[in-house]
């Protein structure tokens, strides 16, 4: 058994294709199919259910993967440790960023941290916050910074800050000259959110639940300037941090009556190994 076995075995798992595994790969088709068929031959099971257009994975072949996964992911582990020890001046973090949180509160961040560390580098993976915390239960990311007000099990978090959801809305609103709006008078208006992989729009979503309503949702984008433009043309209203919503003078930004407060925080999966690199981005945010 190979290591480059457990690779493959790993990849067409993840993507139900044989074709689509190659390519992310970048192998040949037949690679794969040999060195799967070796591994079956070897195990002496029969690992994919291939009588469908997709394959799928056996009972066994569940089972397999959860044992390759961890042994994939200690290997990886086993590596990042041994870079650490050759060469504590280089390193890569891969970090996911929402596009609100990225938009305000990282490029200070990242631009202090890359002053005292310029040998580090960051890798930006751009996601709504609920997309980045399913890739830090799986690993695949080494931190995120994500909503953590109703934070993972399986996550460790660090605070950095708290904000408030404001109401934004377009200069010629009949409510702009309320100092607070109850939820319920949004019954009717036309909502421009982020896109549903965000926190930010589940929290907007629980809010017309709570008020008995289902919101006419006219656009959803991650472009925190696509909103805000579209809010000052009178398209619609939108939901926005305080910190963003206040430096847009086209919009008018009011409080809810009943205030939404999130915490913003650093997130990293519980028994994932963390690199030198990102150690000392925890400690680096940990001063902020």
């Amino acid at each position: 058994m190979e290591l480059r076995q457990l690779e493959y075995f790993q990849m067409v798992s993840r993507l139900n294709n044989i074709t689509r595994a190659a390519e992310r790969l970048h192998v040949t088709q037949p690679s794969i199919t040999i060195a799967i068929q070796k591994l079956e031959d070897e195990l002496g099971v029969t690992l994919f259910d291939r009588s469908q257009k997709q394959i799928t994975l056996t009972a066994e072949g569940q089972v397999f993967l959860q044992r390759v996964e961890n042994i994939l992911r200690s290997i990886q582990d086993a590596m990042l440790e041994m870079n650490d020890y050759r060469d504590l001046q280089k390193g890569s973090i891969k970090i996911g960023i929402p596009p609100m949180i990225g938009s305000f509160l990282f490029p200070e961040i990242f631009a202090n941290f890359k002053t005292l560390y310029p040998h580090l580098e960051l890798c930006i993976i751009e996601e709504g916050s609920i997309a980045i915390r399913k890739l830090l239960e799986k690993g695949e990311l080494d931190l995120g910074i994500v909503i953590i007000s109703h934070p993972s099990p399986l996550l460790e978090t660090l605070p950095i800050t708290k904000g408030e959801i404001l109401l934004c809305l377009p200069p010629n609103h009949p409510l702009v000259h309320c100092s607070s709006v109850p939820f319920f008078q949004l019954r009717g208006e036309s909502f421009i959110l982020l896109k549903e992989d965000t926190y930010h729009r589940q929290i907007i979503m629980e809010e017309c639940s709570k008020n008995k309503f289902t919101p006419n949702i006219i656009l959803s984008s991650s472009q925190i300037e696509t909103i805000r433009g579209l809010v000052a043309k009178g398209v619609g209203i939108s939901f926005l941090l305080d910190v963003i919503a206040r430096k847009s003078a086209d919009v008018i930004s009011l409080p809810l009556s009943e205030p939404l407060f999130i915490e913003i925080g650093l997130a990293w999966k519980k028994d994932k190994y963390l690199s030198k690199a990102s150690q000392v981005f925890i400690e680096f945010v940990k001063n902020l």
